[in-house]
């Protein structure tokens, strides 16, 4: 069985049809990308797989477990984090808290105990530290772990949200426009990002992009939308050179 797939996913809104019966899988260790147009669906579907929206119809399955029902915070302790198109970050906090934010899923203490101090909540801490310190090193953000957020530059706010999500240390990550807003150098420094998720830490990819430069370096496939539905599914140069993907792009 595949690692997650999603089986006729769909959702309406009253006559909007923003998915329409969409199917795919993604295999363990695999880097796959959904391109389209504006509108075609994309971060709809990533919306529907982080139960931020209820699917109209179909089903969703990670690990062979159907996760359709899951309540949105169920999904992190699945294995599942995101990324979002805008940056949802807390402003007036440093780098590090934001980061340590993303171990949530991993606490295993009491509020009690945690208002105590408790060896547990101490012992609890290092081990997160010690994760956020990795990531830190990882994303190579040394130079702002105790700076605010509010005073950081786009680009490097967009690689802090990268690193919350990989702080939880998760399975399956959805990146939603990785690259928007950055320039040709932070892009390059995103596909390698990538690629050593995928490679270092085993992490299972699923990126909405449009960015195509991107998608070609690091997509093992390709899955391209329109209106919601599936055009085309394959190997980034297949899909890119299909028929339908053309005429979405530049017009019939």
């Amino acid at each position: 069985m595949s690692y997650f797939r999603a089986e006729n996913l769909s959702l309406h809104f009253g006559g909007l049809k923003a998915v329409d019966a969409v199917s795919f899988a993604v295999e363990k260790g695999e880097i796959l990308s959904i391109i389209g147009p504006n509108g075609a669906g994309k971060s709809s579907i990533f919306n529907l797989i982080s139960r931020i929206y209820r699917p109209t119809a179909g089903r969703i399955f990670f690990e062979d477990q159907d996760i359709t029902e899951q309540p949105p915070y169920d999904i992190a302790r699945l294995g599942i984090a995101r990324t979002f198109q805008n940056i949802e970050l807390f402003e007036n906090a440093t780098v590090l808290s934001n980061l340590l934010v993303g171990r949530h899923r991993h606490s295993t203490t009491q509020l009690w105990q945690e208002l105590l101090f408790l060896p547990s909540v101490r012992a609890n801490e290092k081990v997160h530290r010690r994760r956020v310190e990795q990531v830190i090193e990882f994303l190579d953000l040394e130079p702002y772990r105790d700076k605010l957020i509010s005073g950081l530059p786009y680009g490097v706010r967009k690689v802090i949200e990268l690193a919350r999500a990989l702080c939880s240390e998760p399975k399956l990550i959805l990146l939603d426009e990785p690259s928007s807003g950055l320039n040709v150098e932070e892009t390059d420094d995103m596909s390698f990002w990538i690629r050593d998720m995928k490679s270092e830490l085993g992490v299972t990819v699923l990126m909405v992009e449009h960015d195509m430069s991107l998608v070609n370096r690091v997509s093992d496939r390709v899955i391209a939308l329109n209106y919601g539905r599936v055009l085309a599914m394959g190997s980034p140069a297949e899909v890119q050179q299909h028929p339908d993907v053309v005429a979405a792009y530049l017009g019939a």
